[in-house]
């Protein structure tokens, strides 16, 4: 997806996403093989020209605004003195591909999360797209990402739907708000949305602990003006929110923002098509594609 990241964009948690922006591990990384190379007595560009890298990528790994590609350490390595450092490191890269900067912490949370309230009204949210509607939606808004960028975002993406399983101990209460307008947009198409509609009504009669709300056309009175909204809540029952826009996103921690939004999401929860009526919509939003 404001992700991560869901998206999740918008990182992996929700929307369009886009290259996995400069973390404190890029950050880190880069530094690394910048001194290693420069210990090592070699521009930008002779280094380039050995691992098979422009000097222009080589300064974007340099300054933690490009993931490596899997092969890049132990090319490195090779050049620079075979210090281990660079495959040791980059391990640890590798988790985050596919998530935006701003959304891994968030997605850290999600991870052992309890409970998790999702209000969206841009596009369906990252836990429960399909491929292909991740897909669509990533190739939706500029910069369109490389084959392997796109292969790496609905990866994390597809990857975080394993948190709504209910073999996980203890399972995670799920609530999902979604507007009615983003169904009826038809991103990607009718066959997308006709492959989407099965898969959320899938969702819901197999999961226990997904409630599904639909937010009608139609409503006067919106409690969700301001826009997207999520909250969790830890095993420890501290709670969390998260808020996304373009290009960022926020976590929230201040006791006193999350009363102001939990009194929202309960709010949209009282405006919102009842679970039972927002599967009967669905359904016939189904049958009419």
């Amino acid at each position: 997806m404001v992700v991560d990241g869901a998206g999740a964009g918008t990182g992996a948690g929700t929307g369009t996403g886009g290259e996995p922006e400069s973390s404190d591990s890029l950050r880190t990384f880069g530094a690394v093989v910048q001194a290693l190379r420069e210990h090592a007595g070699l521009s930008r560009e002779e280094f380039g020209d050995l691992v098979g890298l422009s000097k222009h990528t080589v300064a974007s790994v340099e300054l933690g605004r490009r993931m490596p590609d899997p092969t890049f350490a132990a090319r490195a390595e090779g050049v620079t003195g075979n210090t281990g450092a660079l495959q040791k490191s980059v391990a640890h890269l590798a988790r985050q591909q596919g998530l935006a900067a701003w959304f891994r912490q968030w997605a850290r949370l999600e991870a052992t999360a309890i409970s998790l309230y999702t209000y969206e009204c841009r596009v369906i949210p990252g836990l429960l797209q399909t491929r292909a509607y991740a897909r669509a939606v990533s190739l939706s808004a500029p910069p369109i990402p490389s084959d392997e960028e796109l292969d790496q975002r609905i990866k994390a993406r597809l990857d975080r739907q394993d948190l709504l399983s209910t073999q996980r101990t203890p399972p995670c209460a799920f609530s999902f708000i979604i507007e009615q307008a983003v169904l009826e947009r038809h991103t990607g198409g009718d066959e997308v949305t006709r492959a989407l509609l099965d898969h959320l009504l899938d969702l819901i009669d197999r999961h226990w602990n997904v409630e599904v709300q639909v937010m009608p056309l139609r409503q006067p009175v919106h409690a969700g003006l301001d826009g997207p909204l999520q909250l969790l809540e830890t095993p420890e029952n501290k709670w969390f929110a998260y808020s996304e826009g373009q290009e960022n996103g926020r976590l929230i921690s201040d006791p006193k923002a999350i009363s102001l939004l939990h009194q929202r999401y309960a709010k949209l929860r009282s405006q919102a098509l009842t679970p039972e009526d927002s599967r009967s919509l669905l359904k016939r939003m189904r049958g009419a594609l």
